[in-house]
């Protein structure tokens, strides 16, 4: 006979790993991951809360849909949110109905500074340039040899400076340093960092990667002017969001020679026009926010997650809660 009185949970997220095992324990489930639809599938918050209402679902465990107001109409015990930022969710309306809501903060810290080492990498010693050429037997053309076409300034030596020191600024900053780069830091908000202000930052360092979230205070924070500050021949790279600079300036820096190169994962609105000057530059490497695409991702969400259901159903204050107000 079935447990009534065991939870169930609906899991619109990807999960896996050791988490799962730990959610299993926990409550029945119904693992229906977004990202493997097809065509790929987003619920709105009506979608979702006909969804969980079909399965009487009690625990839900969301990544990329919608959990609105029709969500916390229904009897829930909790909300799961695999995300570091919970803007999925309607928090309003999450505390209005007494509904906790988890998060998983600096769940794909590892995975962006992995990526943003890598399009460091990629820009300043072209390596898309020269893969292209290989593919395209162009090794040696216009009288030139690949050492001459390729030659760069190594990084080691060089000194990095990371906007925003959260978990993917301080997993960036340990990898830089085992590659033998000084880094700086600023972040208003981080008591360790080591720069006063922005200014500071850009004038010291070779080169300058963002990560910070996007605010009032931090949308098109590097701008024209705070561009012109920099370094010549600066690298500017940025994982986080497209918001934080100003993409216009930012061509004209790449394209005059005033920054060496940028590698760059999100645009507003998550594409790229083919057309887009970006495009035509050679010294900018594009990817299309993927700097969080890890399985290790995954898994990390699902074990943050599956901890802190374990712990309110055991009458105990999760570790990573958004609201922990409405646990009194």
């Amino acid at each position: 006979m079935k447990d009534q009185s065991r939870p169930r949970a609906l899991v619109t997220a990807p999960v896996r790993g050791a988490g799962l095992d730990l959610l299993n324990d926990i409550a029945d489930l119904v693992i229906e991951p977004w990202i493997d639809q097809h065509p790929l599938r987003i619920y709105s918050g009506e979608q979702l809360a006909r969804r969980a209402d079909e399965e009487k679902a009690n625990i839900l465990v969301i990544e990329a849909d919608l959990c609105s107001a029709p969500v916390f109409e229904l009897p829930l015990l909790a909300v799961g949110s695999c995300r570091g930022d919970p803007n999925n969710v309607d928090i309003e309306a999450a505390n209005a109905a007494g509904v906790p809501v988890l998060h998983a903060p600096g769940r794909n810290a590892d995975a962006v500074a992995e990526l943003a080492v890598g399009l460091l990498i990629a820009a300043t010693r072209k390596i898309l340039l020269a893969d292209h050429d290989v593919r395209t037997s162009e090794v040696f053309h216009d009288g030139t040899i690949p050492y001459q076409r390729f030659r760069s300034w190594q990084i080691a030596g060089r000194t990095a400076g990371l906007v925003g020191l959260g978990s993917v600024g301080r997993a960036l900053r340990w990898r830089l340093e085992g590659m033998g780069m000084q880094v700086i830091s600023y972040d208003p908000y981080a008591p360790d960092a080591t720069c006063a202000t922005l200014a500071e930052l850009l004038d010291r360092s070779d080169v300058i990667s963002m990560h910070t979230p996007i605010t009032l205070e931090t949308s098109g924070m590097i701008g024209r002017k705070e561009i012109d500050q920099m370094r010549d021949g600066a690298i500017f790279l940025n994982t986080a969001r497209a918001q934080l600079h100003d993409t216009t300036a930012l061509v004209d820096a790449l394209s005059s020679g005033k920054l060496a190169a940028a590698g760059l994962d999100h645009f507003e609105g998550e594409i790229l026009a083919a057309d887009h000057p970006l495009c035509s530059l050679p010294n900018v490497v594009l990817t299309p926010h993927i700097g969080g695409a890890t399985y290790d991702t995954e898994a990390n969400h699902t074990r943050m997650i599956a901890e802190g259901l374990q712990s309110l159903l055991a009458g105990e204050r999760p570790e990573h809660i958004v609201n922990p107000e409405v646990l009194a």
